[in-house]
């Protein structure tokens, strides 16, 4: 529980919107739970600010549904991450509210029933706090950018998507400068020799956070090219993250962005 949620459910406490029993319920809760040999991390959103972010490949779609509902029950949003259509199909039968994102392969549950919105609402997630950018070099990089902007928005950042302004044709880049010169921090997302972002690097005064795709022919080596590219940026505010990595892009921008405003 983040700070605006205990000032919410603080003040509906006082002002008898919710009973005193109500309010222990929410404000104690187990620090785990064991599921389907899941040992599900409760309390990360204390400790970290967000909930434990569900890796969806290889887990079975019981497994994944379990997972959510105790998520759910702790009144905690959901996302997951690496998730194939068919189980997506499965879990929307059965979570009415969520969103399944087909180009990312996520599932998210933003709105959820709490004690924060009483017994007969759902709660909006915060709004959006910063600004993160998201650069692609091409189209074919976009799964691992999708999966970059649903977790930043998931986290409450607002995300740009600014998509195949790669060094190919770097008059594409000049024309959308103005759009990424404004975020907070910035996400550049390419494959092949991964060159774009150093040249974005050396047009922002903000982190940014690099991810090699998978994109190439033979010689990229399933990413390795490009992992070694970004990794050998002489753009001193690039960073980089493991290949295809999406997620943890998004969720580092997001970390910063947050945390600028």
């Amino acid at each position: 529980m983040d700070r605006k949620e205990l000032e919410t459910l603080t003040a509906r406490l006082l002002a008898g919107g919710i009973s005193q029993a109500e309010f222990v319920a929410a404000m104690v809760q187990p620090a785990t739970a064991e599921i389907a040999g899941v040992t599900l991390d409760l309390d990360r959103q204390r400790r970290c600010g967000f909930p434990e972010v569900v890796f969806g490949q290889g887990k079975p779609v019981e497994t994944l549904a379990a997972i959510f509902r105790r998520l759910l029950e702790a009144q905690q949003p959901v996302l997951a991450t690496r998730v194939d259509a068919d189980k997506a199909a499965a879990l929307l039968k059965e979570f009415p509210a969520a969103r399944y994102n087909a180009v990312a392969g996520t599932v998210r549950i933003d709105r959820r029933t709490s004690v924060l919105a009483g017994a007969g609402g759902a709660s909006e997630d915060a709004r959006s706090t910063g600004k993160v950018a998201i650069v692609t070099a091409g189209t074919s990089d976009m799964p691992v950018a999708e999966e970059v902007r649903e977790t930043a928005d998931w986290m409450g950042v607002a995300t740009d998507l600014i998509v195949d302004v790669g060094v190919a044709g770097p008059h594409r880049l000049l024309a959308k400068l103005d759009r990424i010169t404004s975020a907070d921090a910035v996400v550049v997302v390419a494959g092949m020799e991964a060159a774009l972002a150093s040249v974005v690097g050396g047009h922002v005064a903000c982190p940014v956070i690099a991810v090699p795709t998978s994109v190439g022919y033979g010689a990229s080596l399933g990413g390795i090219a490009a992992l070694l590219g970004m990794l050998n940026s002489c753009a001193a505010n690039v960073a980089v993250v493991n290949i295809d990595a999406g997620f943890k892009a998004g969720y580092l921008a997001a970390l910063i962005a947050r945390r600028h405003c």
